[in-house]
């Protein structure tokens, strides 16, 4: 059980409480190897892909108190069953400046709940996110001793590029101390942060709202920007 990372009150529109999370994927020990990969890098180098058409990844798999995870439809399934739930799942790599993306599509849940892209993933409690959700909204920030701040933003903001009933393509940039989240091709956050600077990279789902929620990954890449 981890502690209490506090997504609800960065988003009080979306729910009335605290998040108590369930933590998947943790770190563990990441390969130092990628991070010397990564500072010889030029830009466009690939880092890491998968296509989640093979089982051998670092990705959790299996039911977990909550919801569950698994390779499904040559693509990566989290179903999170219950409100207040939080799932997170890196490639088990160290990075300094990447960008990330992945394909992702919600097929069943209400839509005003969250999932999208992690970097420099320290550890549960310490890392950056750019999230959207059904509704349209998206979301850049920071988790930071387990307490999510937003960056370059002063709530929640609504975009027209994101697709409630069909896939997003979410891109996370993570270059020197500048942020970037685009979406479909159209760059909608940018911020400035020196806090982290290197880490895993991931994704997360959480749910603010009821449970049911069911979210697909696939095409998730890593490359040098």
């Amino acid at each position: 059980m981890a502690g209490l990372a506090d997504f609800g009150a960065l988003f009080p529109m979306k729910t009335k409480s605290l998040l108590w999370l369930i933590l998947l994927g943790l770190s563990g020990l990441a390969c130092q190897s990628s991070l010397l990969i990564d500072l010889i890098a030029i830009p466009g180098d690939v880092l890491y892909r998968d296509d989640f058409s093979t089982t051998s990844g670092p990705w959790p798999v299996g039911d977990f108190p909550g919801g569950l995870s698994a390779y499904r439809e040559d693509a990566y399934l989290v179903q999170l069953d219950v409100s207040g739930r939080q799932f997170l799942a890196t490639s088990k790599q160290i990075y300094r400046d990447v960008v990330v993306e992945v394909d992702v599509r919600q097929t069943a849940g209400k839509p005003a709940n969250l999932f999208g892209l992690i970097c420099r993933y320290l550890d549960e409690r310490n890392y950056y996110f750019f999230v959207i959700a059904g509704d349209g909204y998206f979301g850049l920030g920071k988790m930071q001793d387990g307490q999510a701040v937003l960056l370059g933003q002063t709530q929640m903001s609504y975009s027209r590029d994101i697709r409630p009933d069909g896939v997003n393509r979410l891109t996370f940039s993570c270059a020197s101390s500048t942020l970037t989240g685009s979406i479909n091709g159209q760059i909608v956050a940018l911020a400035e942060d020196v806090d982290f600077p290197s880490g895993d990279a991931g994704f997360v789902v959480t749910t603010l709202e009821d449970g049911g929620l069911v979210v697909y990954f696939d095409n998730f890449l890593v490359t040098h920007p």
